[in-house]
């Protein structure tokens, strides 16, 4: 059996728009492996979410996968029929959104939510289900489940209705769970409290997590990988400390120098210059080259290989050739390094 449950190799997505055709997604890659916690971070507008969407086969009418493949348990995904895709979808992969209150029926009871959810991917009695369901509340922190079985989602805090859309995505013990920016719509306690538990759950349940999020910070703890995406593409892959204390994609030092930190003080923070481009007519070369205050020549020439900079830490820039110019990183990543001891 393969160590990877997912792949995506060479994945393209475009959006048909009326002022032309929009390639969201250029020649994506990466696998997840069993068990572990992958982190998705970029820009909003960079592919993350369209990525994952893909995966889910939950694409915009306008859509097109243009190529590539999405391997789930060794099967191309895009290959199989919707009814396939149906069973796959929420029993298999499952998903968390940003939003719970979209996610949730305002009109339905919580418990009976996460019971049909049980039934539709599993064969189980309608008690069996509801056992589940109360199972399912426990495990992610609701009080009093047996009472708030026969709440609706309004009664609920947000904090609390996360934890319930959780839940749901848990219902059939999926063996990848996607959460897009699950914390986003919290305040700072509960964004730590959600990330507490789905770190707790990921490691009891063994689900492997892809974590999509424009925040670097939120998955300092949580991903065991990281993958940086800018423009439709992956610009850097590596564990989370390689990603973290070791950057080598100037994008990467941008993101991560403008995260505050307790050192930071009363300074202003870093903001990485210009904007993402439009992905109508890609740019030639590198798509990060007018915003990068470290760009060589050929980076308005040729657009940058995956350069290996450790077996498990890969970065598109040219800076990594060994033809390029030494350049000193930002004051902040030097920080980083020297923290890590490197």
């Amino acid at each position: 059996m393969s160590d990877n449950v997912l792949e995506v190799r060479h994945l393209r997505v475009s959006f048909d728009t009326f002022v032309g055709k929009v390639h969201a997604i250029r020649d994506v890659s990466f696998a997840l492996r069993r068990g572990e916690t992958l982190a998705l971070v970029g820009e909003s507008g960079s592919g993350k979410s369209v990525t994952c969407r893909a995966i889910m086969r939950l694409l915009a009418r306008n859509a097109r996968i243009d190529g590539g493949e999405i391997l789930f348990e060794g099967e191309n995904l895009l290959e199989k029929p919707m009814r396939e895709i149906r069973h796959i979808r929420g029993g298999e992969i499952a998903m968390i959104f940003q939003d719970p209150m979209t996610a949730l029926d305002p009109t339905m009871k919580i418990g009976r939510q996460i019971a049909e959810t049980v039934t539709l991917h599993r064969r189980v009695s309608r008690a069996q289900a509801r056992a589940r369901a109360l199972e399912l509340l426990e495990m992610v922190g609701i009080e009093e489940p047996e009472r708030r079985y026969h709440q609706y989602a309004h009664e609920f805090s947000g904090g609390q209705r996360q934890r319930i859309v959780i839940a749901i995505a848990l219902a059939a013990d999926p063996k990848v769970l996607i959460a897009d920016e699950p914390t986003t719509a919290l305040d700072v306690t509960m964004q730590a409290q959600i990330l507490d538990l789905m770190r707790g759950l990921q490691k009891k349940t063994g689900t492997s997590v892809i974590f999509i999020t424009h925040d670097l910070g939120v998955v300092a703890n949580v991903a065991d990988r990281v993958a940086v995406m800018y423009a439709g593409k992956i610009i850097e892959i590596g564990t989370a400390d390689e990603v973290f204390y070791d950057p080598r994609h100037p994008y990467t030092w941008g993101l991560l120098a403008s995260m505050p930190t307790l050192e930071t003080g009363g300074e202003a923070l870093y903001a990485i210059p210009g904007t993402p481009p439009t992905l109508i007519d890609p740019p030639q070369g590198d798509a990060f080259a007018p915003r990068n205050a470290w760009a060589l020549e050929i980076d308005e020439i040729l657009e940058p290989p995956m350069f290996e900079v450790t077996p498990t830490h890969f970065a598109a820039t040219w800076l990594l050739d060994p033809r390029a110019p030494s350049v000193e990183p930002p004051q902040a990543i030097r920080a980083r390094r020297r923290e890590a001891g490197q």
